[in-house]
């Protein structure tokens, strides 16, 4: 009887496995929040903040609000909302590795937006913890209100506060990062209620940074900025140019472009 019993537990944890084991929370600069645990980031290479131009307000808030966080002083959670591709997610990474480089205990913990439910067991892992921890939630956006009432109240004035140890950093296109359906606002009882909802949970947030995209002297000032960092040739109208064909004058497109000229020479980029 023991035995079988033996084989049937066996079988049970091969269906179900074990929970895998946080990796050290103390031990790497960087951090993916995946099946409940924390696991290392693979390649954690953040760019120097001095290529990130064009946001340099942006750039001094986050980073003075991260200083704050590593230090064990109050800090703030922080939303960077704006256009598509204007280096928000890349000052993120960036601000958390210039806080590391200074020799503060600062980790980043990326988490994926449709794991919001899972953020309380992510805050007692890190609860304790002798370091500070960037909570990383990128691109965010919700379409069910539920969603985002539970990040609300993970924000403020729910049981399940983050610890002061840890705070949200998110980026959305949005600035209330709700989407505004037309039709369900209309449908409302009280439209101005869907509004104030939606508000509420900007609202949550200390540090709101707002990114615009940038003009064609700004953008140019980007890939100049790159091309000198990496030793490669600067072209304005030839990068102009893969900005016109892209439709699109952005960080993002600026770093695109680079990466083709890194190409055409033959260069690799570090």
């Amino acid at each position: 009887m023991t035995d079988a019993l033996d084989r049937i537990a066996a079988a049970l944890e091969r269906l179900a496995p074990p929970p895998p084991a946080s990796a050290d929370p103390l031990a790497h600069p960087a951090y993916v929040w995946r099946d409940d645990a924390l696991a290392a980031a693979r390649a954690f290479a953040p760019l120097p903040l001095a290529l990130l131009q064009g946001a340099e307000a942006q750039k001094a808030a986050l980073l003075a609000n991260l200083d704050r966080l590593a230090d064990g002083l109050p800090a703030q959670d922080a939303l960077l909302w704006g256009a598509r591709g204007t280096g928000k997610s890349a000052l993120v990474k960036a601000a958390v590795g210039a806080v590391q480089a200074a020799g503060r205990a600062l980790a980043l913990v990326e988490v994926a937006a449709d794991r919001l439910e899972t953020l309380p067991r992510l805050f007692d892992v890190v609860a304790g913890q002798q370091r500070a921890f960037a909570i990383f939630l990128d691109d965010l956006g919700f379409d069910v209100a539920a969603e985002a009432r539970v990040l609300r109240s993970l924000l403020e004035g729910g049981a399940e506060a983050r610890p002061a140890n840890a705070r949200l950093i998110v980026t959305s296109n949005r600035r209330h990062l709700v989407t505004r359906d037309i039709k369900e606002q209309e449908s409302a009882i009280n439209p101005r209620d869907s509004v104030d909802d939606q508000m509420a949970l900007a609202d949550r947030f200390g540090l709101s940074l707002g990114f615009h995209v940038v003009d064609q002297d700004g953008y140019l000032a980007i890939v100049r900025g790159y091309a000198e960092r990496y030793g490669l040739p600067f072209d304005a109208a030839d990068a102009v140019q893969w900005a016109t064909r892209r439709g699109s004058r952005s960080g993002r497109v600026a770093w695109q472009y680079v990466v083709e000229v890194a190409g055409r020479e033959g260069r690799r980029l570090a």
